[in-house]
């Protein structure tokens, strides 16, 4: 099946989520991504988990570093050695792509900069994904999503109304940093097509969190006034909101954007009367009304389930949604029928459900092709068929330790 990332080669030295999570949708479109990892500094998240160390290859097993790596090769590779830092450079004079987001000085002092990696392939695009770009007064800052959620200035706008500012319930610069690298790697191969040449493109995480809240950036600068959250409502339309449901910490949200949704919505909960006040009779005033709209709404809602409430409201023209816990999320009918989860088998963490790929091409549908790699455990395809290394010199890279097919063992060296 012919996927639209055919034919190129990323080399992947990022950990975590951001970074891992960007390289595997590559990989979830026809990439073939290599995962580079240190034989005595691999990915934190192969420890993360509740899988103990006592069973074998548990370092193969965390669902969070099998999520974040799905669709992609690995290798093991000590940087930090010349000898290793060359076969990396081979690797890259037979690739398209290298992405790193390691903090500002690391690929600097390991001597793997553009200009080095530049010198090995002309037409490489050489990605870097620091936290808080590579020049400047806070460059080096550690980056992780929670500090950098706040940084970007979305804490500042997320919480409940008249309360104080609350981060996400997970660290969602993470994920929007990932889905930012796969718009500039189709971007860069794009513009290299045209030209023939290689770039570096450099993807700060904050930088591109701070665009999700840029138009209170422009409301400040124009109007000097730092919004405080306003929980679910919206600063101009309502009622927009979320609402009660029956069972415990169940809720639907409802958004109405015209007068003619709004009557449905009066209709629907069988309260005529509001669409008829004057206070109600238009979106400014519904705004300035806007609590008492919300208590109304909320009490026809309060003693309904809240897939009953969405469909009903969404039948009439009302834009409403139940509001999902995760169990519910997974059971859900629409996503089911959309194909957003596939059973996934890993050989050693076992069988389980993840979502697919996220963008559905009509001509070139990605699919997971791969499980997440065990560590190490495509050394002998890149070494040797990949970089066609003659076999005395894989034997000295795995007798020094700068290659390894066993992280337990090479921690003992």
């Amino acid at each position: 099946m012919t996927m639209p990332l055919d034919g190129i080669r990323v080399v992947d030295l990022t950990m975590v989520w951001a970074g891992p999570f960007g390289a595997r949708m590559l990989g979830d479109y026809g990439a073939e991504v290599i995962k580079v990892e240190s034989p005595r500094q691999w990915d934190l998240l192969r420890s993360l988990g509740l899988i103990p160390r006592t069973e074998a290859r548990w370092y193969n097993k965390s669902a969070y570093f099998n999520h974040n790596n799905r669709d992609k090769y690995a290798l093991a590779l000590d940087l930090n050695d010349h000898r290793g830092k060359d076969v990396l450079l081979k690797l890259c004079a037979a690739s398209d792509i290298i992405v790193e987001n390691f903090r500002t000085d690391v690929m600097d002092n390991l001597g793997l900069t553009y200009e080095a990696v530049r010198a090995a392939n002309p037409t490489i695009i050489y990605i870097s994904m620091p936290g808080h770009g590579k020049t400047g007064p806070e460059k080096d800052y550690v980056a992780y999503g929670s500090n950098v959620e706040q940084l970007a200035g979305l804490v500042s706008l997320s919480g409940y109304e008249g309360d104080e500012p609350m981060k996400t319930g997970f660290s969602y610069g993470d994920p929007m940093a990932g889905t930012a690298l796969v718009g500039a790697v189709a971007t860069a191969l794009r513009q290299r097509s045209l030209t023939g040449e290689g770039m570096y493109l450099e993807l700060a995480q904050r930088e591109n969190l701070t665009m999700f809240v840029g138009e209170h950036l422009v409301d400040y600068s124009m109007n000097r006034q730092a919004r405080p959250p306003i929980g679910n409502r919206h600063p101009i339309f309502a009622p927009h909101n979320r609402y009660p449901c029956a069972g415990e910490d169940r809720w639907v949200t409802i958004a109405c954007e015209t007068g003619a949704q709004f009557e449905a919505l009066c209709a629907v909960i069988g309260r005529p009367d509001l669409a008829a006040d004057p206070r109600f009779a238009t979106n400014d005033g519904r705004k300035a009304n806007e609590a008492e709209l919300d208590a109304a709404i909320g009490a026809w809602t309060a003693p309904r389930g809240h897939y009953e409430v969405m469909h009903l409201l969404q039948r009439a023209g009302v834009p409403a949604g139940a509001v999902l816990t995760t169990p519910e999320l997974l059971a859900d009918p629409h996503l089911r029928s959309r194909g957003a989860w596939v059973e996934h088998t890993h050989p050693d963490a076992g069988t389980w459900e993840m979502e697919a790929p996220p963008w559905k091409l009509s001509r070139t549908p990605g699919h997971i092709r791969m499980p997440a790699p065990g560590f190490g455990e495509h050394n002998s395809y890149v070494l040797r068929d990949l970089l066609h290394l003659p076999e005395e010199r894989i034997a000295e890279l795995y007798a020094a330790g700068i290659t390894a097919d066993d992280p337990d063992e090479s921690l003992h060296r």
